[in-house]
């Protein structure tokens, strides 16, 4: 993977480059998932911040409760079932007892699909490389495109730089020339 960035000291600027990126995109032929911004923190009120912002974790971790509580109950009233005891006439499959058991397993189920979720949107284990610059540490905010095509590459300089760009690298790193 190659890509082409640029490091912003403001928000503002940043947006700009965005918004430059995503109009010239389908002119350039680069899609519009390409077009990569990292930051060190969070900034609000910016649309290149809304791009991730959807996340499905609720709805997930609900379904994972729901399976994990009808597999307590599975499990309880099967191996209720499979080995019957005497109880005087008592129902075998009993709820109070078996709320003990639905309830562990409703938690279980929806922090391990909270667990799950979490590390499939937050693209963890990671194997390929990821854009990345430590001047991001510093307060930076990159604003670039992964995998643009050659021709397009003095364009997208170009617009990167009448964003405002501090600094416009490749990456990975190319020697100097």
């Amino acid at each position: 993977m190659s890509a082409i960035y640029a490091l912003f000291s403001d928000p503002a600027s940043a947006q700009i480059a965005y918004d430059a990126l995503h109009k010239e995109s389908s002119r350039l032929g680069i899609a519009g998932e390409k077009i990569v911004v990292v930051t060190s923190e969070p900034y609000e009120g910016y649309e290149f911040t809304h791009a991730h912002s959807r996340s499905y974790m609720f709805p997930l971790a609900a379904l994972g409760g729901i399976v994990g509580g009808l597999s307590g109950y599975a499990l309880a009233a099967f191996t209720q079932t499979t080995y019957p005891l005497v109880t005087g006439g008592m129902p075998i499959v009993t709820s109070w007892t078996n709320g003990i058991i639905i309830y562990e397993l409703t938690m279980l189920g929806a922090i391990l699909a909270t667990l799950l979720t979490l590390f499939i949107t937050a693209g963890l284990p990671s194997w390929k490389p990821k854009l990345h610059d430590p001047e991001i540490w510093n307060g930076k905010i990159l604003v670039g495109i992964n995998d643009p095509p050659p021709s397009a590459r003095t364009e997208l300089q170009s617009s990167l730089r009448n964003a405002g760009a501090v600094a416009i690298k490749d990456w990975p790193a190319t020697a100097s020339k």
